[in-house]
């Protein structure tokens, strides 16, 4: 019985041995065949994504940012251009410890907590290992004090990069605008590998109209680096190409005489090439410094700028809307003569003041004593309220919108600068729509002097003088004269197809002599800038009113502020006989535009005729 047993035994044990073996057999089969397919998928079916991988890990690519085109004037001086410099940058793969290092900076170069959050910032929307400015602009004594701490600190660097510089500071800062660093907002309507490497972006002027001409094509360097991420070999390159150069029709001669000229006064000056529509100045006062906003300006500076009561960051040129007063009155005597509402020699009575039928209101004269009886060359010169109460009464609002439009009232100019307001003409259809009232005949006498709902900036003016001056050929306004080729400067783009409205030569004498007269009779509201010129200017004086002044009030003889002073206004073209520019000024709080406004278009006349014909 024992040995029956045992033999029992062992035939168990050798077929438990026997299926042990088999089934690890199996089990190794299964992991050989597993690992053979995942070899198989490793080389064969995945390794065009695991060789980039691989690639990848061993090759980076850094961006090569373009070197941003410059600006110039129409004689070649120089308005926006590059310098080298110095700035010490992070890249963020190759610290352990970013905000430990980043702490130790701050202390060793006493940065700004602005300047801290700013990195972090533009940290989040770029790869890391990019290389990111921390501080731009290092001055010498800060690189002496981290040049010796480099070492200390791996992936922090001293790299040469441009900055962008307005050396004619506030004097161009709201034509040419500035460059920012590009933000969060920007972010989303870039196109991300055409601004790999680069932090900064037009904010505004013709730096944001143009940035895409500006800006360049970013380049790119194929790095090969080791284990632990650093360069050891550049295995290819892909220069970058510079942004084009810009010659602006701008006259930087002319801007600073303009922008002297406004001398205490917040306003605006612009200045027109008729023929052409070039802009020859364009001023606006009081002005910044666009170098504070390239680097990011600080908080407190950026809050001094917004909360200024002057509003220096204001374009007043392109966005200023002001009453246009009496210089539209020469085109309310077009709309006349044109539309055969009033001939040039009929004559209405001015007792210094209006009154519309069946109504005891009086629309006052500014001459309270009346100009007694005045036909239309006349009203226009001495600048006649009542005659154009008259006038716009018997014209009716709808004539005169829809005359006036045609000069480029009520819309943008199509200038090529962002932000530009359209201003108001009124109308009975636009207060139907937007008061939700009907019209009175009370607004269209005072819409017959540039009043009421009536408002215009002025770049819209200097085009209608413009205009007037090109005998009705309108014109788009233009900034930038050309860009710059390989060997010359070409026009940006084509101009729209140029619009003629037909004014008669006969009727364009009666307002253009008249306009003459502003300035060179005796009884002219200009007459005081005459003396000594060489050239005739035709020209039209304004007042806009800040506020109303009541029926039993004397405006001369309220005691107002300064911030409540009318408005000056001069607008003209010179010479007469061949208009070569045409000009709109306006002084805040100036009064009399003949005493205020109108020297400072002679100072701009004389610097822009005398000195084209040296």
């Amino acid at each position: 019985m024992d040995k029956d047993l045992s033999l029992t035994d062992r035939l168990r044990e050798n077929r438990i041995f026997l299926n042990r073996i088999a089934v690890s057999a199996f089990v190794m089969g299964l992991a050989i065949l597993g690992l053979v397919i995942r070899l198989v998928y490793l080389q064969v079916v995945g390794h065009g994504y695991y060789s980039t991988l691989s690639n990848d890990n061993r090759v980076k690519v850094a961006a090569l940012p373009p070197q941003r085109g410059i600006i110039v004037d129409r004689n070649g001086e120089v308005l926006a251009s590059n310098f080298p410099t110095r700035s010490l940058e992070l890249i963020p793969e190759q610290i352990s410890d970013i905000k430990k290092t980043l702490a130790d900076l701050q202390t060793l170069l006493n940065l700004g907590d602005d300047e801290i959050q700013r990195f972090n910032s533009t940290r989040t929307r770029h790869k890391p290992f990019e290389s990111i400015p921390l501080r731009e602009q290092l001055t010498d004594e800060e690189i002496a004090r981290i040049s010796v701490r480099l070492p200390h600190y791996p992936g922090v660097s001293i790299r040469t990069r441009s900055l962008r510089v307005y050396p004619y500071s506030g004097l161009t800062a709201h034509a040419i605008g500035y460059v920012g660093r590009i933000s969060e907002a920007d972010m989303q309507e870039l196109d991300a590998s055409v601004y790999s490497g680069t932090y900064h972006i037009g904010k505004s002027g013709v730096e944001k109209t143009y940035e895409s001409v500006l800006h360049g094509k970013t380049g790119y360097e194929e790095m090969e680096t080791n284990v632990q991420g650093r360069s050891i070999n550049v295995i290819g390159r892909r220069d970058s190409v510079a942004g084009a150069d810009l010659q602006l029709s701008l006259d930087i001669r002319l801007q600073k005489i303009a922008y002297d000229a406004l001398g205490e006064y917040n306003g605006s000056v612009v200045a027109i090439e008729p023929s052409t529509g070039q802009v020859l100045a364009m001023v606006s006062k009081p002005s910044f410094d666009p170098n504070l906003f390239v680097q990011g300006i600080k908080r407190a500076d950026f809050e001094n700028l917004q909360l200024s009561p002057d509003r220096p960051l204001y374009n007043r040129a392109s966005r200023g809307i002001y009453p246009p007063g009496s210089t539209i009155k020469p085109f309310m005597a077009l709309t006349a003569l044109d539309s055969g509402q009033m001939t040039a020699s009929q004559r209405v009575h001015c007792p210094g003041f209006f009154r519309l039928p069946n109504s005891e209101h009086k629309y006052r004269d500014w001459n309270k004593q009346g100009h007694g009886s005045v036909d239309m060359k006349l009203a226009i010169t001495q600048s006649c309220d009542v005659y154009f109460y008259s006038l716009a009464l018997q014209m009716g609002i709808d004539r005169i919108h829809n005359y006036l439009t045609r000069f480029g009232f009520g819309q943008k100019s199509g200038i090529d600068l962002d932000s530009e307001k359209a201003a108001l003409l009124p109308s009975q259809e636009w207060k139907r729509k937007k008061r939700k009232q009907p019209w009175f005949a009370g607004e269209t006498v005072i819409t017959g002097i540039g009043q009421g709902y009536f408002q215009a900036t002025p770049l819209q003016i200097a085009r209608a003088v413009a205009i007037l001056a090109n005998k009705g050929k309108v014109i788009t306004p233009r900034v930038v004269a050309g860009i710059k080729t390989p060997l010359v400067y070409d026009p940006p783009f084509p101009l729209p197809r140029q619009e003629i409205i037909p004014i008669s030569e006969a009727n364009w004498r009666t307002v253009v002599s008249a306009m003459i007269d502003v300035i060179h009779s005796s009884r002219g509201t200009a007459k005081s800038i005459a003396h000594g010129l060489d050239y005739q200017i035709a020209g039209k004086t304004g007042t806009a009113q800040v506020f109303t002044v009541q029926q039993n009030q004397n405006y001369k003889s309220m005691h107002v502020t300064e911030k409540l002073k009318d408005h000056a206004w001069f607008v003209a073209f010179a010479p007469a006989d061949n208009p070569q520019i045409a000009i709109a000024v306006i002084a805040e709080n100036g009064g009399h535009g003949g005493s205020v406004a109108a020297p400072i278009a002679r100072l701009v006349f004389d610097a822009y005729l005398h000195g084209a014909k040296q």
